[in-house]
């Protein structure tokens, strides 16, 4: 390659190297300034797009390593080589027919036009300090800012936390919302923050029934003799106990944020702009949840195991792109499965449904496990698609039970199933099963 470019070289007119040699203190400059324009923009352009995705400050993630101790001297040692070739180069130039004293003159403007070049190659790695400088400038500022934004985080994040933390509802209904906000700011932090909300509905609670809570007026009619000092003393507890009544309404706000970012369109069909990402996993077990509302969620890793669902529980239009875990899980009132999409494991075991459930063209992509379930209402699958294997074994079934149009491509289990009070144990399907292949 190197002796095909020798040779194209050679082919050059004399003109042209005439033209290239009387021109070469201003080719030189020009070529060196465009190669550090190009090398900037280049530059520019790369640490524009790597921190575009957030406006949020950034961790410096560039390392600038140090210059090494032979740069300068090389540097120096270059520019001399190059200022001492190009002046012997226009001396070798110089004409040695003519007036002596015109061959003077131009040995003069020949050394005078090297040193110029030398300045020239000098000027450009002054603008490639100059470049590295204002990166250093720029990383340092970088920096500054990014301590300072996570410092900020930091004391919004403990203090919204200690808000979680007081008897007072609308204090922790205020910490809530500070988490939301800055989850929503801060990207980086929206799983940490989802999880302190994850967490905060895994502490114990027992929704309230009704009961109006007893009044001063009440406690103030309770004949004082008939109280011990230990009674008094639980009376006192009980005073600053936090109203099962307003951590109702804390929790339905908790759930609501949580539901809010899950979904990645809006209800018009839009792209919702608060939606935290397809990897969000959320870990409610063993949680208390009221009316919980995750239609249309996209829910990565979902662990509901022995979660409690308090009234209606409605996870319609939803995609698992994980598994899916409601091991154990009690819901109190109706639960609605409608067109969920679990690509994931789907794991009810020993899962008691109170109410009616319905898994209505629901898109079951890997196994459903149903084992020991207890369908307490009607349990509705129509249209349902087992992809993988199915297991309903030992479930009990007492309300009506409808598979119609369900299809069953994998491998299913009925073994010991209660239908009704009557145990389900043959081969052969349960309300119009349509089946793909035999099991």
């Amino acid at each position: 390659m190197l002796g095909l470019l020798g040779v194209a070289l050679t082919r050059f007119p004399s003109s042209w190297w005439r033209v290239l040699a009387s021109s070469w203190a201003v080719l030189l400059p020009v070529t060196a300034s465009l190669t550090v324009l190009i090398l900037g923009v280049l530059l520019g352009r790369r640490s524009t797009e790597e921190h575009q995705a957030s406006a949020a400050p950034t961790a410096p993630d560039r390392q600038v390593h140090p210059l090494r101790s032979w740069v300068i001297p090389a540097g120096v040692t270059l520019v001399a080589v190059v200022t001492w070739a190009a002046a012997a180069w226009l001396q070798g130039s110089v004409p040695t027919v003519g007036d002596e004293v015109q061959r003077a003159q131009l040995r003069v403007e020949s050394i005078r036009t090297g040193l110029t070049i030398g300045a020239a190659v000098t000027a450009a790695f002054a603008l490639l300090l100059a470049f590295r400088r204002q990166q250093l400038a720029e990383r340092s500022q970088q920096a500054t800012e990014y301590d300072a934004s996570e410092k900020r985080v930091t004391e919004l994040y403990v203090k919204a936390a200690d808000q979680l933390g007081s008897d007072k509802a609308p204090v922790r209904l205020a910490g809530l919302y500070a988490l939301e906000r800055l989850a929503q700011d801060n990207p980086i932090h929206r799983k940490s923050i989802a999880e302190v909300i994850c967490a905060y509905l895994r502490m114990p609670y027992t929704p309230p029934h009704g009961q109006p809570a007893p009044t001063n007026q009440a406690r103030a009619n309770t004949d004082p003799t008939s109280l011990d000092p230990t009674d008094a003393r639980e009376e006192d507890a009980d005073d600053a106990a936090i109203d099962p009544r307003e951590e109702r309404q804390v929790r339905l706000a908790a759930q609501r944020i949580l539901a809010r970012h899950l979904r990645p369109t809006t209800h018009g069909g839009g792209t919702n702009p608060s939606y935290w990402g397809p990897n969000l996993a959320l870990d409610l077990t063993e949680a208390t949840l009221i009316n919980a509302d995750f239609g249309h969620c996209h829910l990565h890793n979902a662990r509901f195991n022995n979660a409690t669902f308090s009234g209606r529980a409605t996870f319609g239009g939803a995609t698992f792109s994980g598994s899916a875990r409601f091991f154990g899980a009690e819901f109190g009132g109706d639960a609605w499965f409608r067109g969920v999409i679990f690509n994931g494991a789907a794991v009810f075991y020993e899962a008691t449904f109170g109410g009616d459930i319905w898994f209505h063209n629901a898109a079951f992509n890997s196994t459903a496990m149903f084992r020991k379930a207890a369908f307490r209402g009607a349990a509705w699958f129509h249209f349902a698609a087992f992809s993988r294997a199915a297991d309903f074994s030992a479930a009990t079934f007492s309300g009506v039970v409808g598979f119609d149009k369900a299809t069953f491509s994998g491998a299913r289990d009925f073994e010991r199933a209660t239908l009704g009070g009557m145990r389900y144990g043959g081969p052969k399907s349960i309300v119009n099963i349509t089946t793909k292949s035999s099991s």
